[in-house]
């Protein structure tokens, strides 16, 4: 073997990279890198259209476009664009595809789920349906965050005793659940009046009865005035 040969190290084209991600101020899915193809690439399998950065062009999603639909246009376009050659790097998020996506992953896209139809619940029913699942008995987040709090402080509270420490630490993440728990409590309450309100009817007729004194007519429709 030759060792006074150079070896060489490969050469990258900065375009020939794009990464999809999601940005987590507006929560937009965004792409960056690549040339033309890719654009187009983009833009027809994922839904992308393109918009001005600061250094330079970039594609992004619409605006309104759901979670679901999100995830699946920017699936499709990092599998178009892995076969017309290019290198993608895929958010693990936004990949409809992972088979070993990861428990953390799944809650997340859980998390932005609810956030997304709380934000666009349209009465009291649908708020109710959200604190439902933040709030109910044993199966909401906030009580099944407790028992976790729970499972944390009371083991930490009994090693900290037997080492003959004081477990001040301890005691106060116990506070601490006990006030998230009595939270969760009065966010079920609220849950259960907003399920509870009624419906405004959107067929519900409205008056045209116009008020007496418009009503009067004839000889004598001035005579009271």
């Amino acid at each position: 073997m030759n060792t006074s040969t150079v070896q060489e190290e490969p050469r990258f084209s900065v375009l020939g990279y794009i990464t999809i991600t999601r940005d987590r101020r507006t929560q937009l899915v965004v792409a960056i890198g690549g040339d033309d193809q890719a654009a187009g690439i983009l833009q027809t399998l994922g839904g992308f259209v393109s918009a001005p950065g600061p250094r330079g062009p970039y594609h992004r999603q619409p605006h309104d476009l759901s979670l679901d639909r999100q995830r699946h246009g920017a699936t499709a376009a990092a599998h178009g664009l892995l076969l017309a050659g290019f290198s993608v790097h895929l958010d693990p998020s936004l990949n409809t595809l992972s088979g070993h996506d990861g428990d953390r992953q799944a809650a997340l896209r859980y998390l932005d789920q609810l956030t997304e139809r709380a934000r666009q619940a349209a009465d009291d029913r649908e708020i109710a349906a959200v604190l439902t699942e933040i709030a109910a008995p044993h199966e909401g987040l906030l009580p099944r965050i407790a028992q976790t709090l729970i499972a944390t402080w009371a083991p930490w509270t009994q090693r900290l005793e037997t080492a003959g420490k004081k477990p001040d630490l301890a005691e106060e993440l116990m506070n601490t659940t006990s006030r998230l728990s009595s939270h969760a409590h009065v966010i079920a309450t609220i849950r259960d009046k907003a399920a509870t309100r009624p419906v405004p009817s959107a067929s519900s007729p409205v008056s045209t009865a116009l008020p007496a004194t418009s009503r009067r007519t004839g000889p004598h429709a001035n005579a009271h005035r």
